[in-house]
């Protein structure tokens, strides 16, 4: 059976969306991020277009959370 994938962040860009997928992966947590079509093609972020979500499997997410917390 399939794990569920669940939202942790909601980045504002894809660079942010980047580091925090690193700091997460460089703790053993696999990473998707998933980003509508339009802010890829143009870099737009307004109003939760361009936004990027940062998914972990469902199993990590208290972990994943903690991590972010601790790096702010």
């Amino acid at each position: 059976m399939e794990e569920k994938w669940v939202i942790i962040f909601y980045a504002q860009g894809q660079i942010e969306a980047f580091i925090i997928k690193g700091k997460l992966e460089s703790n053993g947590i696999p990473v998707v991020l998933k980003q509508e079509a339009i802010g890829k093609i143009y870099g737009l972020t307004l109003d939760g277009l361009g936004e990027v979500k940062v998914l972990v499997p469902e199993s990590y997410r208290d972990k994943a959370i903690k991590i972010l917390k601790e790096s702010k």
